[in-house]
């Protein structure tokens, strides 16, 4: 008898900690603490949670959770059904490791094992989901190598993939 009310007890601590852990992300952004955050903030918890949506995802995700007339504003009501049932279907995830080489090597034609600041550059703010010229500045920043003025990605993934499993 005991056996069968242990996976509903494993069960509800994952309800539990998925709980705490969306309403803490929430919490941070929720400056006025009346359970609301500014559209803005949703991407930025979103991702605090793990989660990579492209800038449409997103688009998409905010579109169900906003009020029918929208006030700027996202309620912690709308955002928490949503965001768990994100988070149980494991949507989203960050690219691997390995991917995110590969996607690297394929612009690195030469094969030199880093990419100029310049050609990245052009890549990131033409191809794909443009960067932006701030989302860009932040991105050197914690790319380029300050020796050599390049970006040695293996090096920048590596860093890239232990911050997302902190």
């Amino acid at each position: 008898m005991g056996e069968e009310c242990k996976p509903a007890t494993a069960a509800d601590a994952m309800v539990a900690q998925l709980t705490q852990k969306v309403t803490a992300s929430f919490d941070i952004f929720d400056h006025e603490s009346n359970q609301t955050v500014d559209v803005r903030e949703i991407g930025t918890i979103i991702r605090s949670l793990g989660c990579c949506p492209s800038e449409g995802e997103l688009h998409d995700m905010l579109a169900e959770i906003e009020e029918e007339e929208p006030t700027g504003y996202i309620r912690f009501e709308k955002f928490f059904p949503m965001m768990t049932k994100v988070l149980m279907q494991r949507r989203y995830t960050p690219a691997t490791e390995d991917k995110l080489l590969r996607a690297f090597e394929v612009l690195d034609v030469k094969g030199d094992g880093f990419l100029t600041q310049e050609a990245l550059t052009k890549y990131m703010t033409t191809e794909g989901e443009p960067f932006t010229e701030e989302e860009m500045d932040e991105f050197m920043t914690a790319a380029l190598d300050p020796d050599r003025n390049v970006v040695l990605y293996k090096d920048y993934v590596s860093i890239m993939v232990a911050d997302d499993e902190q």
